[in-house]
């Protein structure tokens, strides 16, 4: 029956008629529905879909299972471009690695599927923490400790501002080596089916393989594959 209301309003006579049931018995259902939210009656007094639907369907929609939709546009960009994929996810005040395909090559990286990423150090950190709203990036920037793993890593509020600002101007993040010198990476964000931010992928590879601006070029490839991870989780755009 919501099903039914939910296509367009309709008549308390078109709901029985579909249902092959007496008026009363359709009535006893749609003021059950009332009830819990599912239908209501518009100015027209025609039953259609209740507001309570709309919020249980965007719960569905944002508790869409992001790994199982990402992890075959990570297999398939690792594939393209031979290095490795990461998506990362907003859990609490942390962002945590759900998901990881390694690139080609024997070499190994420090990240591991459950683990923390180092907010003010990672790409991934960077992108959703740019994109985050008030008063939750602020809470979570309270807790930032800018600790110096290398020369680049950023270690003041000031310059970690910056670099949050530059990443929502430009669309993506990067690390120049701040957490491993020899590593570096460029991430971007992935919205949701509200169209906000928290997840982001990344492409990482060692500066011997892939120099920074290696990695940049590659960009324009991430930003697609995140917008088509963010249409299959429900963003319009």
């Amino acid at each position: 029956m919501v099903e039914f209301i939910a296509a367009k309003p309709r008549t308390l006579g078109e709901i029985a008629l579909h249902y092959e049931v007496h008026k009363s018995t359709a009535l006893r259902l749609l003021q059950t529905l009332e009830a819990r939210g599912f239908a209501r009656r518009d100015s027209g007094g025609r039953y259609t879909i209740g507001f309570r639907m709309i919020a249980v369907s965007q719960q569905a929609l944002d508790n869409l299972d992001i790994y199982g939709t990402a992890h075959p546009y990570l297999l398939s960009l690792s594939a393209e471009l031979g290095h490795t994929l990461h998506l990362a996810q907003l859990v609490g005040d942390e962002v945590l690695y759900v998901d990881k395909v390694e690139g080609r090559g024997a070499v190994k990286m420090y990240s591991r599927i459950g683990g923390s990423a180092i907010l003010h150090t990672s790409g991934v950190g960077k992108a959703i923490l740019a994109y985050l709203e008030e008063p939750l990036r602020q809470r979570v920037l309270d807790k930032l400790d800018l600790k110096r793993y290398t020369p680049t890593s950023i270690t003041t509020a000031e310059e970690f501002a910056r670099e949050l600002a530059l990443t929502r101007q430009r669309g993506w993040a990067e690390d120049n080596g701040e957490f491993e010198e020899p590593i570096n990476c460029v991430a971007v964000p992935v919205r949701d089916s509200r169209g906000l931010v928290s997840n982001a992928i990344s492409l990482t590879a060692l500066k011997a393989l892939a120099s920074l601006e290696t990695l940049r070029t590659a960009v324009p490839r991430l930003l697609v594959t995140a917008e088509a991870i963010s249409r299959e989780t429900g963003w319009t755009g």
